[in-house]
């Protein structure tokens, strides 16, 4: 990468000549131009990337975005469509939108697709990520072409002055361990998401920490990752049973991962809470139409993707030198008890 002096912003001409191609291909790429090939735009973002490009808030250049696009559209990129969580999070970005006069564009972030440039090219009032890796070469596209993001949940540290949204991740794995440890369960496991995953190893941590704080060390914590999928979650808890028999009490990193737990625990004959007491994470719809119904960490879904809409209308509103908006924010989580927690049996039915 070519050197440029200490204490200056990387432009537009470092980016080109990192990228070997000239200034209006760059620009073109930032503004999701179509008339430039694969392989050029996948330089330019990792150009872009490598230098830490940003336009300048508030620039006027030839990057700014139409007037009528920042007044009507707001992007929000999905990595996925199933499943509640999503429900409840979109519904929560399309009633806010609505009530700020903004139409709410999905766009299905896949893992080799172009979706970038299709954000790009809609020169909306900005963007709200979800599960989107901020450390990417596609969100530090959108990034430099000047487009207020919000990212929530992200999977990794957004770079300094990204804004992102999430809940108490931290502290609803230590309410979740409280639960457990007050029922008098110190054999305990863990079905986490990815270990990759911020929000994941937070949630973990948070357990581990209330479990060692409260018993000295003396409880045992076994963690197995299912995927944030049923079935892996599934196979994950026969093999966190498999390796510790006398468990008596799991925390399941989602709902849906905690339905697997429901199946593992099925198959090998073991009653819940009786045998095993069961804890999730969201408080899905499902939680509590399954039996036994599902004891598990509230997160606010919809209210997530309400203030992600709020926070980024602050961020698009600011861009003249107005007052930033916080890097982080965090809605708090809750326990909601249900049947599907119950005090430690003083003797583990036989596992198999």
């Amino acid at each position: 990468m070519p050197p440029r002096p200490v204490g200056t912003r990387p432009t537009l001409s470092l980016v080109a000549k990192t990228a070997g191609t000239s200034v209006p291909t760059v620009s073109k790429v930032l503004r999701g131009g179509t008339d430039v090939s694969a392989e050029t735009r996948a330089r330019v973002m990792e150009a872009v990337q490598a230098v830490g490009y940003t336009r300048r808030a508030g620039s006027k250049g030839e990057g700014a975005r139409d007037e009528s696009g920042l007044s009507s559209v707001l992007d929000l990129v999905v990595t996925h469509f199933e499943g509640s969580w999503a429900n409840l999070l979109i519904a929560g970005v399309g009633r806010e939108a609505a009530a700020a006069g903004l139409d709410v564009v999905l766009t299905l972030a896949e893992p080799h697709s172009d979706w970038v440039s299709r954000v790009l090219r809609r020169r909306s009032v900005g963007t709200i990520g979800t599960l989107i890796d901020p450390n990417s070469r596609q969100f530090s596209a959108i990034s430099a072409a000047g487009v207020p993001v919000v990212l929530i949940d992200p999977m990794s540290t957004p770079p300094s002055g990204v804004a992102s949204i999430g809940v108490a991740n931290w502290d609803g794995g230590r309410m979740a361990a409280e639960h457990l440890l007050s029922l008098g369960h110190v054999r305990m496991g863990v079905v986490a998401g990815h270990a990759r995953h911020l929000f994941s190893r937070a949630r973990v941590d948070g357990f581990r920490a209330a479990a060692d704080t409260a018993t000295a060390g003396s409880a045992t914590v076994s963690v197995v990752h299912g995927g944030w999928n049923r079935a892996k979650a599934a196979t994950a808890t026969h093999t966190l049973l498999d390796g510790d028999p006398g468990i008596t009490g799991i925390f399941a990193c989602s709902d849906s991962m905690a339905l697997g737990i429901y199946d593992a625990l099925d198959a090998r004959g073991l009653r819940i809470p009786g045998d095993v007491s069961v804890i999730g994470f969201d408080d899905l719809p499902e939680a509590q139409y399954i039996t036994p119904g599902l004891t598990t960490v509230r997160q606010p879904s919809t209210e997530l993707g309400a203030a992600a809409v709020k926070l980024l209308l602050e961020l698009s509103r600011s861009e003249d030198g107005g007052t930033r908006s916080p890097a982080r924010m965090e809605l708090a989580t809750e326990l909601v008890v249900r049947a599907s927690t119950g005090p430690a049996s003083a003797a583990a039915a036989p596992r198999r």
